[in-house]
């Protein structure tokens, strides 16, 4: 079984036998519309896409666990402390017997049964799988008596908070980190001289590939999305150095005007907040790489130095131009058309150059941090996974354990 060898004081039952589906369809203006999400069961965000079957969603209850059925949203569920309503691709399950809710919230978002949940699933691709209730009412699960329940979620309750506390600071530090590296660079930047350029007097624009991901691989020719291009720290991209996703050779042929080369930059053409319009990064690299989906690319008709032009477009006044000129609200879009009217400002190649090593000194140190921490980060978030999954299936007896 998933969960291994359990306590022999423990019981091991199927989902069926420990919990009913709820499948009562109701309207979401009688029970107010709730979302499933990685962060639980919480009301519906008033901006999230919503269908027109309004009175044809599904009931949950308070103490009701709720699970999206699908891939694409794994490890999107939980217990509900709210009555209302769910679209019709969450399965609603209520516990056949009197339990610990908070128990199943643990045990249920675990990493292992999560694997499992999908692994019971099916589809086509990894994008299109889906898991239905026949398919998981038959996954076993580990049942602990009452009262070791109740002492393990104390028990985590005290530990992941603990977590929770270490990983907030080390995200502060990494954003005052941050702030101080753009202070530097507006800095710099904003006390030199140059002559100013049109912006598509400098560069030739290109889209990148009209894909999904549904046509990524593990395998084939490296390719840079705007997913990576907004979580990447800095703003130099190589796929040697980098794990990038794939796309098929057949593109090579299909779409060179999307195939990047050495020096070329790739913004990215939407994103979720307004600070994070004109992303970019630029390929140092000669490995062939594309560029994917919601991408720009910008190539230089001048012979430019990247690096400081890298710096350029990362400090506030380039990005100043972006926002002035982005479309949207809730999603900000760029296009070629506000590019092509922003500014470029280029100094002598004496000064770029002096630039680039003022700023390099001046970074170096701050990159080697936030790389520091980011190990860190990746390291407590492991350690909450592992210990989770260990303490919900009796792999760690914290029965004796005193909790302050």
């Amino acid at each position: 079984m998933w969960f291994g060898k359990l306590p022999e004081h423990w019981e091991a039952h199927k989902i069926s036998e420990l919990f009913e589906e709820r499948r009562e369809k109701v309207s979401d203006v009688d029970f107010a519309p709730l979302s499933v999400s990685k962060g639980g069961v919480v009301p519906q965000i008033a901006t999230v896409a919503k269908s027109n079957a309004g009175d044809n969603r599904k009931l949950v209850r308070v103490g009701d666990f709720a699970i999206n059925s699908r891939s694409d949203r794994r490890g999107s569920s939980g217990i509900s402390v709210y009555d209302g309503s769910v679209s019709l691709i969450n399965i609603v399950l209520t516990p056949r017997n009197e339990t610990n809710g908070k128990y199943w919230h643990y045990l249920l978002k675990c990493h292992d049964f999560i694997e499992e949940f999908y692994r019971n699933g099916r589809g086509i691709v990894a994008d299109l799988w889906t898991t239905r209730y026949d398919e998981m009412k038959m996954i076993w699960l580990p049942l602990p008596p009452r009262e070791e329940q109740d002492q393990i979620v104390r028990y985590l309750d005290w530990k992941v908070s603990q977590i929770n506390k270490l990983i907030n600071a080390k995200r502060q530090q990494i954003e005052l980190l941050k702030e101080k590296r753009s202070n530097l660079i507006d800095s710099v930047i904003g006390n030199s001289t140059g002559e100013r350029h049109r912006f598509r007097n400098v560069f030739s624009l290109y889209k990148g590939l009209g894909i999904t991901k549904a046509d990524l691989k593990d395998e084939g020719v490296p390719c840079v999305n705007y997913g990576e291009i907004h979580s990447k720290y800095g703003f130099e991209v190589n796929p040697q150095l980098h794990a990038l996703k794939n796309v098929d050779e057949l593109y090579l042929e299909q779409s060179p005007k999307s195939l990047l080369r050495y020096g070329d930059f790739v913004f990215a053409d939407t994103s979720e907040d307004l600070a994070g319009s004109g992303n970019f990064t630029y390929l140092n690299s000669d490995v062939p790489t594309f560029a994917g989906y919601h991408t720009i690319i910008a190539r230089a008709d001048l012979q430019l130095k990247h690096r400081y032009v890298a710096y350029y477009f990362d400090a506030y006044e380039f990005r100043t131009q972006i926002r002035q000129r982005v479309n949207g609200v809730k999603v900000y879009s760029i296009t070629r058309s506000i590019l092509n009217s922003t500014f470029v400002e280029l100094p002598d190649e004496v000064e770029q150059d002096r630039i680039v090593a003022t700023l390099d000194r001046a970074c170096h140190a701050i990159d080697r941090s936030v790389e520091l921490l980011n190990k860190e980060l990746l390291l407590l978030a492991e350690y909450r996974t592992r210990l989770i999954a260990d303490v919900v299936t009796g792999k760690k007896d914290v029965c004796g354990i005193a909790i302050p």
